[in-house]
């Protein structure tokens, strides 16, 4: 991943990701005063793309969820997408079929945020301690110039899109099982 200013689209491949994936998974970043920072989008098979502000616009988020039918998050509901709607005017919940993992999680017993339950189930991370207030911070830090805080802001942000279909899979099978 090269991430050279803030502005960029960032993917694996370095640019836009076209996807033909129908589900989605996405988690957003956001300053101290809630503005996006953030918006990553994970389409399994097909990348990641990670939308820095000020590319994190209402025109470039529905570009990368384009064939998506179904939007996965964790918390979503309650965070990420009222804040897109209030930010960039685009309501996701009409738009996609969402499917928030937190309540998924709840029904099976699993209560707290993402790096909780991510622990309890075995998930592992390489950005471990780092949590939404430490990423509000990070951002901070690469306001005053740090381009080391953007990248592990950057990584954090992967690991919670990338980790989420890991996570739905595993509330699955237990669920089952």
């Amino acid at each position: 991943m090269s991430v050279h200013s803030v502005g960029r689209i960032v993917s694996e491949h370095g640019n836009t990701v076209k996807t033909a994936s129908t589900t989605a998974y996405l988690d957003i970043e956001t300053s101290f005063s809630r503005s996006i920072t953030i918006i990553g989008i994970h389409r399994p098979g097909q990348g990641t793309v990670q939308l820095v502000r000020p590319e994190a616009t209402r025109e470039k988020t529905l570009e990368a969820l384009d064939g998506a039918e179904r939007l996965v998050t964790f918390n979503g509901t309650c965070f990420d997408l009222p804040v897109i709607r209030g930010e960039l005017g685009v309501d996701l919940k009409t738009r996609f079929d969402h499917f928030d993992l937190r309540y998924a999680c709840a029904r099976q017993g699993l209560k707290g945020g993402l790096k909780k339950i991510e622990f309890l189930l075995g998930i592992e991370r390489d950005t471990e301690g780092v949590d939404g207030w430490a990423a509000m911070r990070l951002w901070e830090e690469w306001g005053r110039g740090s381009k080391e805080s953007l990248d592990l802001l950057l990584r954090y942000n992967r690991e919670d899109i990338e980790n989420l279909p890991l996570l739905e899979a595993k509330i699955a099978s237990r669920s089952l099982g």
